[in-house]
């Protein structure tokens, strides 16, 4: 009976090797997924926070009137990197980025000075910028002449942001359901080759409980060692993405990536522990007859 057990415990040991890679490549897809969403909603306030807003001035402005908008725009919670432009500078940028045909003519500076600045990523939107186009008009109408926002560009990253983030949730929870299904189905293989083991210690006497601990333990440590190879392909792959895509490194947050690799050793641990245990009273409640 104990040479029956060690061959069976033989045979099980291949098992555990096969089902550490399969959950590692399980979660190191889930842990793929998950870094392309929170790039994807990155991407979507970068551009966001990124889409400069216009405060035109009247040229009879004084400037205390200009102070007074300034710091009333600085003092607003969600604006970011306030800049007044005067017209010297405004023609400077003009000159950067268009032709100067306008100066071969003799004509004198036509652009007005200005407040330019961002928002941040949960203002850009349509009824928020008109709101704040409403206030500062309406708070300073003789400093104010024309509040400009690139509407089709805020739309259009809108709706960019609303379609990625639906798209990838989606594929999330699908995903998330397939990992759990395809851990457990891998964990129970692995089992399955240690059935007749299971049930010769219960023959013999043991509790379920001196039965089913070392096999937690030992899940335990094979969801750790699955996660921690996951984490090393992802970060290899995060890498190798960040080193041939250099704008993706303005994405970079260790934080971020930080909580996917948390989730990865969660995700491997807990399911891995929980269909082992689960396999295991499955295979002590059955009869002997059952196992073949």
């Amino acid at each position: 009976m104990a040479q029956f057990g060690k061959t069976s415990a033989k045979r099980g040991k291949p098992s555990y090797v096969y089902a550490i890679i399969g959950v590692s490549l399980v979660l190191f897809l889930f842990g793929l997924v998950g870094w392309i969403f929170i790039n994807l909603q990155k991407t979507g306030k970068y551009f966001k926070e990124n889409i400069q807003l216009h405060a035109y001035i009247y040229r009879t402005a004084t400037p205390e009137q200009i102070d007074s908008l300034k710091t009333y725009i600085q003092t607003l919670p969600y604006a970011i990197n306030v800049e007044y432009i005067t017209k010297e500078m405004a023609i400077e940028k003009y000159n950067r980025e268009n032709d100067t045909l306008w100066k071969s003519l003799a004509i004198s500076n036509p652009l007005p000075e200005s407040i330019d600045f961002y928002v941040k990523a949960d203002h850009v939107n349509k009824d928020s910028l008109a709101t704040l186009e409403k206030d500062l008009v309406g708070r300073f109408p003789t400093t104010v002449s024309e509040f400009q926002t690139p509407r089709e560009t805020v739309a259009s990253v809108s709706q960019y942001v609303k379609t990625s983030t639906l798209v990838l949730l989606i594929i999330a929870i699908v995903l998330s359901i397939l990992v759990i299904i395809s851990i457990d189905n891998t964990i129970r293989l692995a089992m399955y080759s240690n059935r007749f083991l299971i049930k010769t210690m219960q023959m013999v006497g043991a509790t379920r409980s001196f039965i089913t601990r070392p096999l937690d333990s030992r899940a335990f440590i094979n969801g750790l060692i699955a996660s921690a190879i996951a984490i090393a392909l992802l970060s290899g792959c995060i890498y190798l993405a960040e080193k041939f895509i250099p704008a993706l490194k303005v994405l970079h947050q260790n934080g971020s990536i930080a909580l996917i690799f948390a989730g990865i050793i969660v995700l491997g641990i807990l399911i891995t522990v929980l269909s082992t245990h689960r396999s295991a009273i499955k295979y002590l409640k059955m009869k002997l007859d059952e196992l073949y």
